[in-house]
C-alpha cells in the first residue's frame, strides 16, 4: 500500500465550511472527551479568533491544532487542541511545526505558550518548547505551561 503524504489545511474560523468545522469538533471530542474520559467545555469561545490547521490523508484527519492570538486562550499567543489520530507516524510533530509557522505568519509570534499534558513534555520539547511552570491540574489531568521563543 502506497503511503500518502499528509495534506495541510489552514483556515480562519470564518473560512471553515460547516463540514470542516463539524469534523474538527468531532475529532476533538473523540480524543479529548471520549478517549481521555475528560468532561470539559471544548467549545470555549476561542475558535472564532484562531487559525485552524489540520492534516489529512485521503480526506481523513490525521492531526490538528489551533493557534490562538494573544489575549484569547492565554495571555500570549498559544497553540492548543493538538491531536493526532494516527500516533507514531510523525503527524503530531508536523502539525506543531506548521502551527508555529502559522503563529509567526499570522500573529508575528516571538513567544508562544501552551498548556501541555505533562506526559507530552518530551514531545513538545522536540519542537522547541521549554517547561515554564510547575505542574497544575487542568480538567483533572496534570499539565505544565511550556513556552517557545523565536531565535533571534
Amino acid at each position: 500500500m502506497k503511503q500518502f503524504e499528509p495534506k495541510l489545511h489552514m483556515k480562519t474560523f470564518l473560512e471553515l465550511t460547516t463540514d470542516e468545522l463539524y469534523e474538527l469538533l468531532r475529532v476533538r471530542s473523540e480524543v479529548f472527551v471520549v478517549e481521555q474520559n475528560c468532561v470539559y467545555q471544548d467549545m470555549d469561545g476561542d475558535d472564532q479568533e484562531s487559525i485552524h490547521l489540520w492534516l489529512t490523508i485521503a480526506d481523513k484527519i490525521v492531526a490538528l491544532a489551533r493557534v490562538c492570538p494573544a489575549g484569547t486562550h492565554m495571555k500570549e499567543i498559544s497553540i492548543g487542541r493538538v491531536i493526532t489520530t494516527e500516533r507514531g507516524k510523525g503527524y503530531g510533530k508536523q502539525i506543531m511545526l506548521h502551527a508555529i509557522d502559522a503563529a509567526i505568519e499570522h500573529f508575528d509570534a516571538k513567544l508562544i505558550d501552551i498548556e501541555a499534558q505533562e506526559y507530552a513534555k518530551g514531545f513538545y520539547e522536540s519542537v522547541g518548547f521549554k517547561q515554564s511552570s510547575d505542574t497544575f491540574m487542568l480538567d483533572g489531568i496534570p499539565h505544565i505551561k511550556m513556552t517557545w521563543k523565536k531565535e533571534l
